[in-house]
């Protein structure tokens, strides 16, 4: 199970990472206009509206990525700490704790007192 949560943590990172970068990457929606009236190029790797549509599909692919995995991550981690049997509390009458022993009666004599008992090696001879 540790090494299932550790492939999965480091699809999440992997995932988060690329949309850190493609994010980057992307241009905002003003670039457009000034490519549109003769400033600057609008050209790229992918074309003119290309890199947008590649960069978006992407994106979006890697955001459900990083959400699976951390949905994944919150299901795995819950079932690391519970043990196979446990269920709720109301299920689990048959495990009821014993009451804590009452204190002994004020007359009794305490077990350093009693004849025969061992010596306590805190105890004063």
């Amino acid at each position: 199970m540790g090494w299932l949560m550790n492939l999965v943590l480091t699809l999440q990172v992997l995932s988060a990472i690329g949309i850190i970068v493609l994010v980057l990457l992307q241009q905002g929606k003003g670039a457009d206009m000034g490519a549109a009236f003769g400033s600057g190029t609008s050209g790229s790797l992918f074309g003119a509206s290309g890199s947008a549509n590649f960069l978006s599909r992407t994106t979006a692919v890697l955001a459900t990525v990083f959400f699976i995995a951390t949905l994944a991550l919150s299901y795995l981690a819950t079932q690391a700490r519970q043990p196979a049997g446990a269920g709720s509390v109301m299920q689990n009458t048959s495990e009821v704790p014993a009451p804590p022993a009452a204190p002994a009666p004020a007359g009794t004599p305490a077990a350093s007192q009693v004849p025969g008992a061992p010596a306590d090696s805190g105890a004063k001879k």
